[in-house]
């Protein structure tokens, strides 16, 4: 259905029998998510919930160097910490959309997934890599801290030990160690990620499909506890960091491309 809409968006769609594949398209930023692109992912949540024939959602990125390298720091610079919260407020959004979707959603990681770009794929059910995948929070480089669900979702994945030292250090953790810790389910080669995340939808999809989302739903409420609030505490530190002077010069050092020099106000 090619409308004026869809020739705008940066989120690229293709349906593969009962897939529909959803690919981040900004090659020139590295797939970074900007606010245009959160609105794309959501309108795209919705047509494919609205279509019964389609039993599966797979993301990934175009241009083979990355999922989402991040959320578009050009963004942040300037920002108050009430429009932070904000930013915050829209990420947690499509994150909670695509964890609380009928449809069981796929991440293909090709290359980066950082920031918010690793959130969106801890919000997946299910991540599957490719050998060059690099996942990671960063943040704390920048002088703020997850706002997309990242400091709740990934202690929840590989547990609390591995998620601190991953948020607490900013740390990028290459595909092997991504299995080893339970962050990816499956590697794939670079040629045939895409390929196996569609197999592994249609064959999710084929299958009953008020089962498959009442399972869905039964194992997120196994990890959820009370992640609402959990996550509203998130957005108010997101905000928080937005008034420092550190946050101020992280995300100036990291568009600039130097070391940043921190003072702890």
């Amino acid at each position: 259905m090619a409308n004026a809409r869809e020739a705008n968006m940066l989120v690229e769609t293709s349906r593969h029998d009962r897939v529909l594949v959803a690919t981040l398209n900004r090659t020139d930023a590295l797939n970074a998510i900007s606010a245009q692109v959160l609105a794309d992912l959501d309108a795209v949540l919705t047509d494919a919930e609205s279509d019964a024939g389609i039993g599966a959602l797979v993301l990934t990125g175009a241009g083979g160097k990355a999922f989402a390298a991040g959320a578009d720091i050009s963004e942040f610079r300037g920002a108050t910490a009430v429009e932070a919260r904000a930013i915050a407020a829209r990420g947690q959004t499509l994150t909670r959309r695509l964890e609380r979707s009928r449809l069981p959603v796929i991440a293909a990681i090709n290359g980066y997934a950082l920031g918010g770009g690793c959130e969106i794929a801890l919000a997946c059910d299910i991540r599957l890599a490719a050998e060059s995948a690099r996942l990671g929070q960063p943040e704390v480089t920048l002088g703020i801290v997850p706002g997309w669900g990242g400091s709740q979702r990934l202690p929840a994945i590989v547990g609390a030990g591995v998620a601190r030292e991953m948020i607490l250090t900013g740390r990028h953790v290459g595909a092997q160690e991504a299995l080893r810790i339970g962050l990816v389910n499956a590697l794939h080669p670079s040629e045939r990620l895409l390929e196996e995340a569609i197999e592994l939808g249609n064959r999710i999809a084929a299958l009953p499909p008020l089962a498959v989302a009442w399972a869905k739903e039964l194992t997120v409420a196994a990890t959820a506890g009370d992640l609402d609030a959990r996550l509203e505490r998130e957005r108010d530190v997101f905000a928080l960091t937005f008034a420092t002077e550190d946050h101020v010069e992280g995300v100036s050092a990291f568009l600039e491309k130097r070391p940043g020099e921190f003072r702890g106000r």
